[in-house]
Parts: C-alpha cells; sequence; structure tokens
C-alpha cells in the first residue's frame, strides 16, 4: 500500500500570534530543537532525520495552518503529482526551489477546497541521533484534516497524490503511503479545520512519559491515554497554547499490500470504551472545539 510519489510526511507549518511563547513551549515543554530561524519564522525538528517537523510563522489573529509537506518519492514524481493535481480537480500555487533552509525543490498544490500540500524533494536531512533522546519527538506520525465533503477530499488524496484508503471508521478515512497505517487521514466534519497533527516517540514509555509533562508543566491530557483502532497506535492528546491540537503517539502500525482495509463495522467499540485498552476517557469537550478552529491560511 504505497504511494508511487509520496514517502512521507515531513513537516507541518502554521501561523502563531506569538513566536517567542511558541518557541518556549515546543523547545522546553514540547522538546523538539531549533534547527533554523529567521526573521518571523522558526523551524524545529526532532531526533529523526528531517531538517524540521514544525515551521512556525510570527503573525497576528487567529493561528491558521499554512501547509502540509509532503516528501517526493523522486524528482519525476514532482511532475506527476503537478499533473494529477490538475487533473483531480486541484491548482498548482507554485514551484521551483523551496524558499526554507530545508532546500530541495518545492511544488505547492491546492486542492478544491483549499488544503495547501506542498511536496518537496532533495531536503536536506541531518544524522539522527542514536540512540534517540528518550522523551523528544522523532517524526511526524500523521495529519489529520477534517473535511465536509469527505468523499471528495479523499479523492482527491488518492488520484493527486497517490494516496490509498488503510482503513474508513464511522467518523474518519486512514490514508495510507507506505509502511506507516495512516499518514494523513480525513476526519468526516461538517469544516475544513485542521483536527490534530501526530508527533512519534521513540517508545510508549516515552509517549506516556511525554504526557506526565505536559501535565506538569499545567497542560491536561484533552485525551488519554489510550490505544487506538486503526493504526494499533498509543496516544495522548494536547492543545498547545494558541488552540492547535497535538498528539504524542507510538507503535504505529506498519503494512504492507496484505493489509486489508477495514470498514465502520470492522471498528466499533463496546459501549464505554473509546479505544482498545478500555481505559480512556472521551475527548474532552475542549479538545473537539479546537479541533474546529484552525483553518488553512488563505494566503502565505
Amino acid at each position: 500500500m504505497k504511494s508511487p510519489w509520496i514517502q512521507a510526511l515531513r513537516s507541518v507549518a502554521f501561523d502563531v500570534p506569538d513566536l517567542a511563547a511558541a518557541e518556549v513551549f515546543y523547545t522546553r515543554t514540547w522538546r523538539l530543537d531549533i534547527a533554523d530561524r529567521a526573521d518571523g519564522t522558526i523551524w524545529l525538528r526532532g531526533s529523526g532525520p528531517d531538517h524540521h517537523l514544525l515551521a512556525l510563522h510570527q503573525r497576528d489573529g487567529a493561528p491558521r495552518l499554512r501547509q502540509v509537506t509532503l516528501r517526493a518519492r523522486s524528482a519525476d514524481a514532482l511532475e506527476a503529482v503537478a499533473q494529477a493535481s490538475i487533473a483531480a480537480g486541484g491548482s498548482i500555487e507554485s514551484r521551483g526551489p523551496s524558499g526554507n533552509p530545508a532546500g530541495g525543490s518545492s511544488l505547492v498544490v491546492r486542492d478544491e477546497d483549499g488544503r495547501r500540500f506542498e511536496i518537496v524533494h532533495g531536503d536536506a536531512s541531518r544524522a539522527p541521533d542514536l540512540p534517540p533522546p528518550a522523551d523528544q519527538p522523532v517524526r511526524l506520525a500523521h495529519a489529520v484534516l477534517n473535511s465536509h465533503a469527505l468523499s471528495g477530499t479523499q479523492r482527491f488524496m488518492e488520484r493527486a497524490l497517490g494516496f490509498v484508503l488503510a482503513d474508513r471508521t464511522r467518523i474518519m478515512a486512514f490514508m495510507n503511503c507506505d509502511l506507516d497505517h495512516h499518514t494523513l487521514a480525513i476526519g468526516d466534519t461538517d469544516n475544513d479545520a485542521l483536527n490534530h497533527v501526530a508527533f512519534l516517540m521513540p517508545t510508549l514509555d516515552a509517549a506516556m512519559r511525554g504526557g506526565g509533562r505536559m501535565k506538569d508543566a499545567g497542560h491536561s491530557i484533552e485525551w488519554g491515554p489510550g490505544r487506538h483502532g486503526p493504526g494499533d497506535n498509543a496516544f495522548n492528546y494536547f492543545i498547545d497554547p494558541f488552540g492547535i491540537v497535538i498528539e504524542y503517539t507510538a507503535e504505529v502500525q506498519q503494512i504492507d499490500d496484505s493489509y486489508v482495509a477495514g470498514g465502520p463495522s470492522d471498528w466499533t467499540w463496546p459501549p464505554g470504551r473509546v479505544d482498545q485498552w478500555g481505559i480512556s476517557l472521551p475527548s474532552s469537550p475542549r479538545l473537539k472545539q479546537a479541533q474546529r478552529a484552525v483553518l488553512f491560511a488563505s494566503s502565505l
């Protein structure tokens, strides 16, 4: 179950109203490191080989999701995605050299509802920290995007990006491009906000200890700990100081072409359960509200 064009989720980029406060939170509490900085922007990395996982830009007002950046399998894949995106009803916003310190070639496409996907190839990498620090994210695991028209969004991801459906629940379509069960997912809602971004921790213990560290810093666990059905990953969900939903996750299921996609009837829990373990409470009302609040920026 692999996209012919997309290899992985590289990074996400946000506009935030207080860059200094964002730097404090994401370095001291969420435990990322500064990869680079410029006037009004910081890039933050984990312990893995990606140059950065998170780009934060100073901009007044409510936080906005600027783009989701995916890594292409080859230079030729950029042209293939460009053509496929237009055929799928999307548009090309820009193409050429990347404008950030990771470098490489960049293609930015938008779907019919304005979601912005950057596809990169030849971007910089770094030697991963080995062994990975026990309390630091390694890389991004997935991004979940809400959709008021899930079937159309799914078609775009399939036709323009080469993703395939890994599983479908009552409220979400999980989209696969490589070995991770899902790299993107689509929330079946009535708006087109960011649902959440998941950061992969090196171990289950690290994901749980990260939850304790967040609680110590005054950031309550809004959902978790628990273990999901599709993806089989352990989770702890939080809301950052600006209202962005972020997740610590671990042990994401790895799948191949033998995996059979399930439907909603395959992913139901007994009454009172919201995860495999049966220990998690339902997600908080605050989390549900935050999962509808961060929209894509209309312009960069």
